[in-house]
């Protein structure tokens, strides 16, 4: 940790909290200036504590942080977007939740990065006022593999290096992208993907989120995205996200 000043304020999205102590909290925040930070929270489960209500997960907030032994301290906090719509729908709960977990578990401590921070706000202003956020998710997903350096090869195969033709493929996570189809049928662990599922695919990982959103995807290619980028980032991981099990479950009520 970096503690070459003893005070510093950002601007933070927060991830996680869990309790500690009798009235303390521990957060786990992702910051414009100095990227992941694990920070404490001192008395803020007190009852007259002003700080609880602007560190909430998904919350985007105004942090002073003071120089501590081994954790910054929460000293000040002030709510910049609280994202109700989100914090009102279980789904958008859901989703945001993926995206943070996602930036949690591919991103370290102490690593500054502007544009992941510019990302993660976009992605949960979207995923607040879109009804279908699906374009947002992809993007998301995509980007943040791109910075951790995942960025899952479309356009040749990862074995033989021969250009990808417009027919169906298969896709290697352990390879990190697509195989002809001469190379997936020799590899165990690849699976099919259809030529509609890598092309948008590949459009929506070359395209700004502009154009990406106005790809008309039927509801049968977007479920085979998704569940593509799920087996991908399980790989990538070595476990499954926690928030896909609260995904379904809402979607199934």
């Amino acid at each position: 940790m970096d503690f070459s000043k003893r005070l510093r304020k950002v601007e933070a999205i927060i991830i996680t909290h869990r309790e500690y102590g009798e009235a303390d909290r521990l957060l786990v925040i992702y910051s414009r200036e100095a990227g992941k930070i694990n920070a404490i929270a001192k008395g803020v489960r007190r009852a007259h504590s002003r700080k609880a209500g602007h560190l909430e997960p998904f919350t985007r907030t105004l942090l002073m942080l003071a120089h501590g032994k081994s954790l910054w301290i929460v000293t000040q906090a002030e709510t910049v977007e609280a994202y109700s719509p989100i914090k009102e729908d279980l789904l958008k709960t859901g989703y945001a939740a993926y995206i943070l977990e996602l930036l949690n578990k591919l991103t370290s401590e102490e690593e500054p990065n502007p544009a992941l921070y510019r990302l993660t706000k976009e992605t949960l202003d979207r995923i607040a006022c879109l009804e279908d956020p699906f374009i947002a998710m992809r993007k998301f997903e995509l980007r943040l593999l791109e910075i951790s350096g995942y960025r899952p090869e479309l356009f040749q195969c990862v074995k033989c290096k021969a250009e990808i033709k417009p027919e169906n493929q298969y896709f290697s996570a352990g390879q990190g992208g697509v195989l002809c189809p001469k190379c997936g049928t020799l590899t165990s662990e690849s699976r099919a993907v259809t030529l509609d599922a890598l092309k948008y695919l590949r459009y929506v990982q070359r395209s700004s989120y502009q154009k990406a959103v106005q790809a008309n995807i039927q509801k049968a290619t977007r479920l085979e995205i998704a569940s593509l980028m799920q087996y991908y980032l399980t790989y990538i991981l070595e476990r499954k996200l926690n928030a896909l099990d609260f995904i379904n479950e809402v979607r199934q009520d």
